[in-house]
């Protein structure tokens, strides 16, 4: 297994999987390989000891989306080396993932939203980009790695839009948006000639002449969020945010899934779990049954 892990991340890359994908399968992997040597196991694919590891991954405090990545890295993993038949079979097919709780992520409020924006207010490159990139992401819902992995000819400021061609599902969609945003990608934009690589097609560029990339955005966004004394906060809370604000707003859930990327509709109902609550708690108060 351990001699074989290598290959089948090259196998995941062909598919043109992200880098994303192939650190969490790669680390699921890992892993379990570690659970195994800890606890003087043999690493075989089986459900009893998948099962074990699974279960003291959740007996340690894992959370339960962290136990079922790691499962789900190790079916893929057993699925694999079935095909190529570096095993006789797949003794994980059908094999059940832990459930998940099913929690709340919150969303920033407006006035939240505003304290961010202001937290990103400066005229040097880096607050020009971090706010067009705050802007840019609560308006359409783009995900950080879908962000960093623009380039400068898939934005268009005429008709404010984007396409984002690196998407979780492989599947290119443009997005639309605002002038308030187009205003603040141009902004930044313009800043961007004078950078030392201004030439290359890298939409997002760090400062001190460097690259970006997602855990620069990621410490960037921490930044400007612990400025503006958001606690908490993750570059995903943007993501449930452009949800909750689309819906709020009057927008169809048909046109959310389009922007957002989503083909099932579980993923709109996780991602607008807070707001439907807030509307129906709303809701309540104005039809007052409790008055008799």
């Amino acid at each position: 297994m351990r001699a074989l892990l290598d290959s089948w991340l090259l196998h995941l890359a062909a598919e043109r999987k992200s880098a994303q994908t192939l650190k969490t399968y790669g680390d699921g992997v890992r892993a379990f390989l570690r659970w195994c040597d800890q606890n003087d196991i043999h690493p075989d694919l089986d459900r009893p000891t998948v099962n074990s590891f699974v279960s003291a991954l959740l007996d340690a405090g894992a959370e339960p989306a962290t136990a079922r990545s790691r499962q789900l890295a190790v079916r893929r993993y057993s699925a694999w080396l079935a095909e190529e038949g570096e095993i006789d079979a797949d003794q994980l097919i059908r094999l059940k993932p832990p459930k998940l709780d099913h929690k709340i992520t919150p969303e920033l409020t407006d006035d939240e939203l505003k304290l961010l924006i202001k937290a990103c207010s400066g005229k040097d490159l880096r607050d020009r980009r971090d706010e067009a990139i705050v802007r840019f992401m609560t308006e359409t819902g783009a995900r950080a790695g879908e962000v960093v992995a623009m380039r400068v000819n898939d934005m268009d400021l005429k008709d404010g839009a984007a396409i984002l061609h690196k998407t979780k599902n492989a599947r290119a969609r443009r997005v639309p948006f605002g002038p308030q945003t187009g205003r603040a990608i141009d902004r930044y934009l313009r800043l961007r000639r004078a950078h030392r690589l201004a030439d290359t097609d890298a939409l997002w560029l760090g400062d001190r002449g460097k690259g970006f990339t997602y855990y620069g955005l990621h410490s960037a966004l921490a930044y400007r969020a612990e400025f503006a004394g958001i606690k908490n906060f993750h570059p995903h809370v943007l993501r449930h945010t452009a949800a909750a604000r689309w819906l709020a707003a009057g927008g169809s859930e048909g046109g959310l899934m389009a922007v957002a990327g989503w083909t099932r509709r579980d993923m709109l109902d996780r991602y607008t779990r807070a707001s439907s609550e807030r509307r129906a708690a709303e809701e309540a108060r104005r039809l007052g049954l409790g008055d008799l």
